[in-house]
């Protein structure tokens, strides 16, 4: 059933309330489609035209949080920005969270899309599927964008200490599905969005608090918590396929900072940026920072190795 509905109106931030079919309302130019993987089926929002940029969002999001830079980003590129599987309007698979087989799934639909080379930009869970994605098919990755997210085997366990929602959405189930089937989504969610942002206002939870409110959803975002242990496994065990591309690291500068080590154990070509007035919800705290970041970067194709440091990501 979807999520969202033609009907008129929007939350109470203003934001419309968007279909998951035909054009999309946030802005012109823009339509919702789906694509048959492996699994099941993917939702996405595409507009724009030029080379494309696929979008992977993180949790407990999804597709909406790219909403406030995709216009910006369509001016010179084919903007995708995927709900990951069993997220958002995408259907929920029996397994496979892993994110080698995520990856498989989303260059599955990218490429049903008629596209055989892509720019990647992540945030958060999005960061760890776009690494193998961009690791294991390096020819039809050119550039790689990562947000707020240090890669599993390489410095995502430190973070276990900073915020127990890691530990509690791995551990088995039932246990974190019987504990959130018992209680208003809103009250979990709530407090992930308050203890992870810089800027409350500008997150429009009511349209996650939606999205999340399927039992399914959630339980497919544990998914990709349980899977952690294995993908910093997969991780380690291929750290010596460097990257041959280009990696851009944003962090917010009120939540991870500088994560530009975590990717320097797996590529040599990795530029820095911390988000000013951001915490862990960038795209939405600072658009207008990440889209001068994502435009710098991912149309700067001579920019050397040796300025490896977007510092303000000026024009």
């Amino acid at each position: 059933m979807a999520l969202f509905t033609m009907t008129a109106g929007a939350d109470a931030s203003g934001t419309p309330k968007e279909p998951t079919e035909g054009p999309a309302l946030f802005a012109p130019g823009f339509r919702h489609g789906k694509v048959a993987v492996e699994g099941g089926t993917l939702h996405y929002v595409k507009g724009g035209s030029g080379p494309a940029i696929v979008l992977l969002h993180g949790w407990p999001e999804t597709w909406l949080m790219w909403r406030k830079v995709m216009p910006e980003l369509a001016r010179d590129h084919t903007v995708i920005a995927f709900d990951l599987p069993g997220l958002g309007d995408s259907t929920v698979p029996a397994g496979g969270f892993d994110k080698v087989t995520i990856a498989r799934r989303i260059r599955q639909a990218v490429n049903q899309l008629g596209f055989r080379q892509v720019q990647l930009m992540g945030h958060d869970l999005g960061t760890l599927v776009a690494y193998p994605y961009a690791r294991d098919f390096p020819a039809e990755v050119t550039r790689l964008a990562v947000i707020e997210a240090p890669l599993s085997g390489f410095g995502l366990e430190d973070l276990y200490r900073l915020s127990w929602h890691f530990r509690f959405n791995s551990s088995p189930a039932p246990i974190p599905e019987r504990i959130m089937d018992n209680e208003d989504v809103s009250t979990y969610l709530g407090m992930i969005y308050d203890s992870g942002s810089y800027r409350r206002d500008v997150i429009d939870r009511e349209l996650y608090y939606a999205a999340y409110s399927d039992p399914a959803k959630r339980s497919a975002g544990y998914g990709y918590y349980r899977a952690f242990a294995g993908d910093a496994e997969n991780n380690k065990a291929n750290a010596a396929k460097r990257l041959p591309m280009p990696v851009l690291a944003i962090g917010g500068q009120y939540s991870f900072g500088g994560i530009a080590d975590s990717f320097r154990n797996v590529a040599d070509d990795v530029r820095s940026a911390v988000a000013p007035d951001s915490a862990h919800f960038v795209p939405e705290e600072n658009p207008t920072f990440v889209s001068a970041c994502a435009n710098l970067f991912f149309g700067a194709q001579n920019t050397p190795p040796s300025q490896p440091e977007l510092a303000g990501c000026a024009r």
